[in-house]
């Protein structure tokens, strides 16, 4: 029937009794069938001709422009007991708003007058650094009059000590005179009794001479015993100084002595002081830790703990919060091998969950349903998914993005590159190539003459 053999059999059958032969031969179905072919090709042709938006296709969740507008929880400082709910989920705080009372769990802080005791202990122990204080100042000038008074009996021993020196001196010299007068008087009396055995002189003349000579070695004994006492008197001196200087010098270092050990009880208590003041300061903000507030305005979203009597870790997670304003964003991840491609204030098409679309990837100007954004940030560090994460925040030039928008919501994001024929994102695709990688022209500026 088609006719494809060489040895054909169409002429050796009678078509006379075959009516439905004679009635497909009589149609012309392959010339149809050739002209509705070379039209597809034409179309087809066509088609490929036709311009076609590379874009990169990744999904994402809506998120805020700036952290502290994110959802948070409120966490506990100190550990604690659930006395009362100020809140319910759903409920509207302003910032500063109470959420929830807890009382205290820790046996160290159970006294309900710990604030006013402790400030009486801080009052004790500042009023024994003055204690100290003002026996360090005491000791101070205790010891100055130790040092003047120790250098004016010095000034007054050193007196004597002269005096006795000059004494010695003048002691000395009579003596010297006592020996000589001792020695003239010897010498005389030998001449006399010289006289006196030849009859020139009588014996009262030489008597008398004996009497003058006795009397000056008595005034040479005498002197030299007033020289010997003027030694004495000398040495005495010396000593006193010595003891002096000694009697002083102890009396000084056990002042000193005094004055540090003062001076380091002094400084204990000031380090006791300023431990408790740390201490007094550390109750009185842990008191203002037993109300929890709000730190922003937003919404109560989850209660994480319940109940009445339930107790609570230091850093336990309390509620939710989503702030009342904030500014909507979205954040895509893309593979590593499409991030050379992407570059911030590129155009992006959003298809947020939720909202009717009709989607053509390739021309997104005939697309209905989708928003646009522009990519503000690229992270320069990789994820723990393995991808790349951008943010994208609304288009200014594109329309608003809905207000019923939540966020954590999905989003199907298509990022918009280079505009190419179909036929050539065909060939790419089929040889696994990236999406061209191009850059805007900068408007070069006019050179400087």
């Amino acid at each position: 029937m088609l006719n494809i053999s060489p040895k054909s059999v169409t002429k050796m059958v009678s078509r006379r009794n075959l009516s439905s032969l004679r009635y497909v031969e009589s149609k012309k179905s392959g010339k149809v069938f050739i002209k509705i072919l070379i039209g597809l090709s034409i179309l087809l042709f066509l088609t490929l001709l036709l311009p076609w938006t590379q874009n990169i296709q990744a999904p994402g969740t809506v998120t805020t422009v700036r952290p502290d507008q994110r959802p948070q929880t409120i966490h506990s400082i100190i550990a604690g007991r659930i006395e009362k709910w100020y809140v319910q989920e759903g409920d509207f705080v302003e910032k500063g708003d109470t959420i929830l009372f807890i009382s205290e769990v820790k046996d160290a802080y159970f006294d309900p007058e710990l604030l006013p005791r402790t400030e009486k202990q801080l009052g004790s122990k500042q009023e024994g650094v003055k204690a100290y204080n003002e026996k360090v100042k005491a000791l101070t000038a205790q010891i100055a009059a130790l040092k003047e008074t120790s250098k004016l009996k010095l000034e007054q021993t050193e007196n004597k000590l002269r005096q006795a020196e000059l004494k010695i001196a003048t002691d000395s010299i009579d003596l010297e005179a006592a020996r000589i007068n001792a020695n003239i008087a010897e010498e005389q009396l030998k001449r006399m009794e010289q006289l006196q055995q030849e009859g020139l002189k009588s014996l009262t003349d030489l008597e008398s001479r004996k009497l003058k000579a006795q009397k000056a070695k008595a005034e040479l004994i005498s002197a030299e015993n007033k020289l010997l006492t003027t030694r004495n008197e000398l040495l005495n001196a010396q000593v006193e100084i010595v003891s002096l200087e000694t009697q002083y010098r102890n009396a000084i270092a056990k002042a000193e002595s005094d004055k540090y050990t003062a001076m380091s009880n002094m400084y204990d208590a000031e380090i006791t002081v300023n431990k408790m003041e740390n201490q007094l300061k550390n109750y009185s903000v842990r008191a203002g830790y037993y109300y929890i507030t709000a730190p922003q305005s937003g919404y109560v979203t989850q209660a994480i703990q319940s109940g009445i009597g339930e107790t609570i870790k230091e850093g336990s997670e309390i509620v939710s919060i989503m702030p009342s304003e904030y500014d909507l964003a979205v954040a895509m991840y893309v593979d590593p091998i499409d991030l050379p491609l992407i570059e911030k204030g590129q155009k992006v098409r959003l298809q947020f969950d939720g909202w009717p679309a009709i989607v053509f990837s390739g021309w997104p100007n005939t697309s209905y349903g989708t928003f646009g954004g522009k990519v503000f940030a690229i992270d320069n560090f990789i994820s723990p998914n393995g991808k790349f994460r951008l943010l994208v925040a609304p288009d200014p030039e594109a329309e608003p993005w809905p207000e019923a928008l939540r966020v954590g919501g999905g989003v199907r994001n298509m990022l918009l590159l280079k505009d190419v024929m179909i036929w050539y994102e065909l060939w790419r695709r089929f040889n696994g190539f990236p999406p061209d990688y191009y850059k805007a022209a900068s408007p070069q500026k006019p050179a400087e003459k």
